[in-house]
This record gives structure tokens, C-alpha cells and sequence, in this order.
């Protein structure tokens, strides 16, 4: 929080996936109606989250992300939005490649930024941790609206997947598709993405995140489809993720590492408290 109640925010995106980020001493208690008025894309700056930076009680050194989508709803863990999050604090710190440990509801994640604090576009990976069975499906009926889909299993990431394999993910409304998936999954609800194997080294995805809705991209999504597309035999290790937004890079190994930019958009000061 600066003076006279200012808070200042800077705004990024990794592949279209934007964030306002602001680095302040503590998570303001009104946190909810401030996601939903500063992402609100018509009346506020527009983003799919706010991501909140404050000091970790468990390191002297560490940071805590909290990240809050466009509706005001909680998030554990963003793969975009931990390198959007790293160039924030890059940037605030005056570091080239920059090395943090940060804390999140979902565990410890640790990211490298390949980039300085004077750079627009940087490249960071993040260590997503490890992926483990996601929520129950029974009764799960999928209706493409016409496509048939090939197969489909879900993935916990520290946030919950489901994955939808088709053969061709722009021929779904997942506009329609994705909120009525979605809400087999209430109250918690679920990220819901349509995925396309192009070759064992490439596959597309399109994300219907939780809390935000249709997304140029979701990195936590990408990771979670290479870990379940690799356990299917379907891809190798290491994946080209190819979103309406840009590409990444998943690569499998003891834990899950994804590589991707961060693009800085602006800055922004608004008044609060």
C-alpha cells in the first residue's frame, strides 16, 4: 500500500492470460470486490485475475502469491500466473534473472526468469510440483454439442482439470460447452479444456478456467493435460501446448517444469482503502 491509500499495480500477461499484480505488505480484507472491479474488462482495467505479492511468514526472503480471479473467486495455484507474478517482482526489484521461491495455497513453486527488469518480454519456467488424480467423474455425461469426444480424466494440480480429448478442438463451442461441464463440478468447480493431440511432441488446448471463464491460455492446464496425455501413451515428456495465445513448453520429469513469457503491459495506480 503506498500513500494516501494508493495501490499501485502492474499488468501482464503470459500468452494472452493477463494479470494486474500488485506487491503490498498484506492481502486486503475486501480482496473479492476488488478482483471483481479492477478485472471487470468494461468498467475497470480488465483482467482474468488479481495477484496479491506479500511477505511469506515461512521465509524471510520469500514471497506469498495469492491470486484472486475476475469474479472474486480463490485460486491455489496459476502457471501464467506465477510468471507474470516473477516479472512483476523482477522488475520492482531491479533483478536479472531473477530466482524465487514463492508460497502458495497449493504448496511452495519455484521459478527462474531468463530476463531483466527493463525487458517488456521475458521467458520463465516454473516448477509446477507434481499432479495426482483429479476429482470424481461418475455421472459425468460430456455433450460437445455434435462432437464426439475421444476420451476424458481428470488431474489435480494443486487446482482441479478436467481433460476433454477431441479431434478437433475449434470445432466446439466451448463457450457454451465449458460452463455447463463445469457445473457438475459445484461448488468447487473445475477447469474444463478441450485438448488435440497434433503429434507426440504437439497438442492444442483450449481452457475454460474456473473463476474467469474462456482464457487465451492456461498454464496449469497445460500441464496437467501433458501429464495425463503422457500416462496415456499419447505424448512424450517433453510438449509443445499450443493455446489461442501462444505456446508453451511442459516438460515431465521428478516434477512438472513450464516455460513460457511474460509480457509487461502497464502500470496503474488506484486509490483504496
Amino acid at each position: 500500500m503506498g500513500e494516501n491509500g494508493t495501490v499501485r499495480l502492474t499488468h501482464h500477461h503470459g500468452l494472452g492470460n493477463d494479470f494486474l499484480v500488485a506487491l503490498i505488505d498484506e492481502v486486503p480484507a475486501d480482496a473479492p470486490d476488488l478482483a471483481r472491479r479492477l478485472c471487470d474488462r468494461e468498467h475497470g482495467i480488465g483482467a482474468d485475475g488479481l495477484v496479491f505479492g506479500t511477505p511469506w511468514t515461512g521465509s524471510s526472503e520469500g514471497l506469498s502469491f495469492t491470486l484472486v480471479n475476475s469474479d472474486g473467486s480463490p485460486a491455489e495455484v496459476s502457471g501464467n500466473g506465477m510468471r507474470c507474478f516473477a516479472q512483476a517482482v523482477a522488475r520492482a526489484t531491479g533483478s536479472t534473472g531473477l530466482e524465487l521461491t514463492v508460497d502458495t495455497p497449493a504448496g511452495p513453486r519455484r521459478i527462474v526468469v531468463d530476463g531483466g527488469p527493463d525487458d517488456v518480454e521475458v521467458s520463465a519456467t516454473v516448477d509446477m510440483g507434481s499432479a495426482g488424480p483429479g476429482h470424481d467423474t461418475d455421472g459425468l455425461t460430456v455433450d460437445l454439442g455434435g462432437p464426439t469426444p475421444i476420451r476424458s480424466g481428470t488431474v489435480d494440480l494443486g487446482n482441479p482439470h478436467l481433460m476433454i480429448q477431441v479431434e478437433d478442438v475449434d470445432a466446439v463451442d466451448h463457450g457454451t460447452v465449458g460452463p455447463v461441464v463445469e457445473a457438475f463440478f459445484e461448488p468447487e468447480g473445475c477447469n474444463v479444456h478441450l485438448v488435440q493431440v497434433l503429434d507426440a511432441a504437439t497438442i492444442r488446448l483450449r481452457p475454460w478456467e474456473r473463476g474467469a471463464g474462456l482464457t487465451e491460455a492456461c498454464g496449469s492446464g497445460a500441464c496437467a493435460a501433458v501429464h495425463l496425455f503422457h500416462a496415456w501413451g499419447l505424448v512424450g515428456t517433453d510438449v509443445e501446448v499450443r493455446m489461442p495465445g501462444g505456446c508453451a513448453v511442459v516438460s515431465l520429469g521428478a516434477t512438472i517444469r513450464l516455460t513460457g513469457s511474460s509480457v509487461h503491459i502497464g502500470d496503474h495506480a488506484i486509490a483504496h482503502g
